[in-house]
């Protein structure tokens, strides 16, 4: 593995382990999921309406990291099957906000219920040190997703 400038063999190793894992674990995930015909960035962009709330397409396509063409090619596709709602923006008549449905909420519900059933059971094969270890992980992992 070539060397970072400023970080140790250790930390690198750690950082390839993490990458790798987090890959394949989400790999195992996306596998889980209750509703296949929604594509992942689909379910990407309704989990984030769903973590923060309504916004504008090209907030949206911001957070998702993703063309403002794209995300308007997404939200059509989510309001075609009822999973979000266009409406006036309070403030700026010229925009829209974008909105997650009753509908998806009950999916995405469904889906994280899914997932972590899935993920409890497997986890069931750690030993107690390895829990404590990931209820410590859990939260840092975390906050570099959302980095």
């Amino acid at each position: 593995m070539p060397e970072t400038p400023g970080v140790s063999p250790e930390n690198a190793a750690a950082v390839n382990t993490l990458r790798v894992g987090v890959m394949r674990l989400a790999r195992r995930i996306r596998h889980q999921r209750v509703d296949r015909s929604l594509g992942l960035a689909e379910l990407s962009a309704l989990g984030t309406l769903h973590r923060c709330g309504a916004m504008t397409p090209g907030e949206l396509a911001r957070k998702e990291h993703v063309q403002p063409p794209s995300m308007t090619r997404i939200v059509g596709q989510l309001q075609e099957r009822g999973l979000v709602r266009l409406e006036p923006h309070p403030e700026d008549r010229r925009q829209k906000t974008v909105t997650a449905t009753e509908q998806a909420e009950a999916m995405l519900e469904a889906s994280r219920s899914q997932s972590n059933a899935w993920l409890t059971e497997l986890a069931g094969r750690l030993t107690e040190e390895e829990w404590e270890t990931l209820r410590n992980a859990a939260p840092v992992l975390h906050k570099l997703a959302h980095l």
